[in-house]
């Protein structure tokens, strides 16, 4: 009966998110807007995170690279080689889940702290060459007057057509991956987590997994990084850097690591947790810090994991016995 409860109280929260997202924009505050657009591309790069990291279990530091590359060669293609902005994302994508799964197999092989540092130094050196193949990205001034994402004669040039797409992609995205997560690979990536030998005994091919993962949450990556240079037009290394790869670390762990729909939740947070301490300079740096600490001591699983355990214990106290 509680299951029964918790699911239609989760199908109405559901609902009452996609309602707001599609009343909200029509109050008319562009600004609003703007960082509504700015949270739903986040989103989308945090639920491959949090498939990686929270249901597979392996850290990835450098989930800003494939963000950077998925706008890069998106950029790059529709803008230099006149090449369809559509098709260009599609080539972005394909290309950049290939790269991860290829370097999948290697990685894949370290564990704990060492596959910390190798997904840091991927990410660090996939955002030098950002900065120094000024040839092909523009370098350190950026690459400028992207095309806009166009269908027929209409053209997502305004905020409010651009923030219906955006989470249009953002909303796909989520019930995608929590038919992944519900699905057979599901579970392996679950018996992965819990225990990697035990998953090899049972005959998962744990690297092939992970790998698969890994190629899965780069192409949400890329598919963000495409919408994220379609949106503002132009696109230079600082974005896609490392304290990005941290910003959506604490945008997975706020909103709960196995957690689908809080990816979004983490997003909003974060984001908006920037937009208020953007006057005050580099101090946001030093607050994530201490969100993910508080975070992890008071509730390792995640706010919303934390908020869903308690809506489960007033349950079972609310309920006749």
């Amino acid at each position: 009966m509680l299951s029964l409860i918790r699911g239609r109280v989760k199908m109405l929260a559901i609902a009452a998110l996609v309602v707001l997202l599609i009343i909200i924009p029509l109050q008319g505050n562009a600004y609003y807007t703007s960082v509504l657009i700015i949270i739903g591309i986040h989103a989308i790069v945090t639920v491959g995170l949090c498939l990686l990291m929270g249901y597979t279990g392996q850290v990835s530091l450098g989930q800003a690279a494939f963000y950077g590359l998925g706008a890069y060669i998106a950029a790059v293609l529709s803008k230099t080689y006149h090449l369809n902005p559509w098709l260009a994302m599609a080539v972005a994508i394909i290309a950049t889940a290939a790269f991860a799964f290829a370097i999948g197999f290697p990685i894949f092989r370290l564990r704990g702290n060492y596959l910390a540092m190798a997904t840091l130094g991927l990410g660090i050196i996939i955002w030098i060459l950002f900065r120094e193949l000024d040839w092909i990205t523009g370098g350190q001034p950026g690459f400028l007057d992207i095309p806009t994402l166009s269908i027929g004669g209409f053209a997502f040039d305004s905020d409010l057509s651009f923030y219906y797409l955006v989470w249009g992609f953002c909303i796909a995205v989520m019930f995608i991956s929590q038919n992944i997560v519900n699905s057979r690979i599901g579970r392996a990536m679950r018996a992965i987590r819990d225990s990697e030998s035990a998953s090899q005994s049972l005959g998962i091919n744990t690297i092939m997994v992970k790998a698969k993962i890994l190629a899965l949450s780069a192409a949400y990556a890329a598919l963000a990084g495409s919408l994220y240079a379609y949106y503002v037009g132009f696109i230079d290394p600082p974005p896609f850097g490392f304290l990005f790869s941290i910003r959506l670390v604490a945008m997975a762990v706020v909103g709960g690591l196995a957690s689908i729909w809080g990816a979004i939740f983490g997003a909003a947070t974060v984001r908006l947790l920037t937009e208020f301490l953007h006057p005050f300079g580099d101090i946001d740096t030093v607050l994530f810090g201490l969100l993910l600490m508080v975070i992890i001591i008071l509730s390792p699983q995640g706010v919303t994991r934390g908020l869903g355990d308690i809506w489960r214990r007033l349950s079972r106290r609310l309920s006749p016995s």
